[in-house]
């Protein structure tokens, strides 16, 4: 009898894996939680971001024998895209790598402006925009990009920037990829805590240049309103006057007529006098 060979086999199970960018947990099957690192995930986003169709790659780490999923590439839908762009606009795209203080990063910046633009303006528009990207982006990590993006804090500022060249009807990240780490030679440096902070600040200040700009539009509209008023009325009290003058020039007319029949009768009535009494002298005679 040929000996038999027992084959084993393990037993697969489900084992959790936590995404923290989405908040949430999964479970994938698998022989153990080291079988799991380095596998990618994705995931449809749409109805976390409230209507914006985004589709996430995450790819696992094991760490103190735990599954996390961390961000690599998130991707705006391309029929979404087609769904906002309208005829008579203009749209940017732009594509570049630019180094944050962990890895290297692909990024697709898309912007559409309200009208249809010239090519001069389209390229102000592409270039202000990857120059303020870079700068944005060199000093964050990784996860923090990722959630600012889904966050919207970083189109938020990039279109307000923009708005000084043409105002946009939308800013947004068609691509963000992580393409490998970076080393530490490659590290860009961080620059000073004062431009850190007056970056932080700028988005408020910007804001408030906005709300400056609203109130003196306002005030120059009611004060062109304030004069409009004044003239008309003015014109209204000339033409009120040039009327009482016209009556006034009437009524004397009227007058001077009336004392000047008066007048008349008068000598009408001593001629007739006149002629009576003569008539009468010559009667006695």
């Amino acid at each position: 009898m040929p000996k038999q060979t027992k084959v084993l086999t393990r037993r697969r199970k489900y084992i959790e894996v936590d995404i923290p960018i989405v908040k949430q947990k999964i479970e994938l099957l698998g022989e153990d939680v080291n079988e799991l690192e380095g596998r990618t995930i994705k995931l449809d986003l749409t109805r976390q971001l409230k209507g914006k169709s985004v589709e996430a790659v995450v790819k696992i780490k094991v760490k103190n024998g735990k599954a996390v999923a961390y961000p690599v590439k998130i991707k705006l839908m391309p029929y979404f895209i087609r769904r906002i762009i309208r005829k008579r606009i203009s749209y940017v795209e732009d594509s570049f790598e630019t180094p944050s203080q962990e890895s290297m990063i692909l990024v697709k910046p898309f912007l559409i402006t309200r009208k249809r633009v010239s090519r001069a303006v389209r390229k102000a528009l592409r270039n202000r925009a990857r120059n303020w990207i870079e700068d944005y982006i060199a000093e964050k990590k990784d996860s923090e990009i990722f959630n600012e993006i889904f966050s919207n804090r970083m189109q938020r500022p990039l279109s307000l920037v923009l708005k000084k060249t043409y105002p946009l009807s939308m800013c947004e990240i068609r691509t963000l990829e992580i393409i490998r780490e970076l080393k530490p030679e490659e590290i860009p440096e961080k620059k000073l805590e004062k431009k850190e902070e007056k970056e932080e600040t700028g988005f408020v200040d910007q804001l408030a240049e906005i709300e400056e700009e609203r109130v003196r539009k306002a005030e120059e509209e009611i004060k062109k309103t304030q004069e409009k008023a004044a003239e008309i009325e003015e014109e209204m009290d000339k033409g009120l006057n040039k009327e009482a003058e016209e009556d006034l020039k009437e009524a004397v007319e009227e007058d001077e007529e009336k004392s000047d029949s008066d007048e008349k009768k008068e000598k009408k009535v001593k001629k007739k006098k006149e002629k009576e009494d003569e008539k009468e002298k010559s009667s006695d005679e």
